[in-house]
């Protein structure tokens, strides 16, 4: 088991691995050596706290875009009759891209649990 003081160094350099664009940096801000930093990268534990740390980030970003998705959205409503040719094409074509994401998005939703339940009567 790891010692407090190690825990505590490796959640401050996983921190810093969010908030920094580099190893070098993060360690630096995490106060190890760029080595140490790496070498905790290469534990499968470690990397395994980094990667939800960065799914917990991720999440929290996603939750703030779906809180202004309304708002983007009149936006671009808005713009398609707002008078300059060159905006309400842009806003058309971004309407139109995000119509096309968002059902490929609920396709591939569906193909996933039906490919679950698939899974789920083999198994039974």
């Amino acid at each position: 088991m790891k010692g407090g003081k190690r825990l505590r160094r490796e959640e401050q350099a996983l921190l810093a691995l969010l908030a920094e664009p580099t190893v070098e940096a993060a360690a630096k801000a995490a106060g190890v050596s760029p080595v140490t930093l790496w070498r905790w990268l290469q534990h499968p534990d470690f990397q395994e706290r980094y990667r939800e740390a960065r799914r917990r980030v991720l999440e929290h970003a996603i939750a703030v875009l779906q809180q202004v998705a309304g708002e983007a959205a009149a936006t671009l409503r808005r713009n398609l009759v707002c008078g300059t040719p060159s905006v309400e094409v842009r806003a058309a074509l971004g309407i139109l891209d995000q119509a096309v994401k968002g059902t490929e998005l609920l396709d591939l939703e569906q193909r996933v649990l039906a490919l679950e339940t698939q899974r789920k009567e083999v198994r039974q």
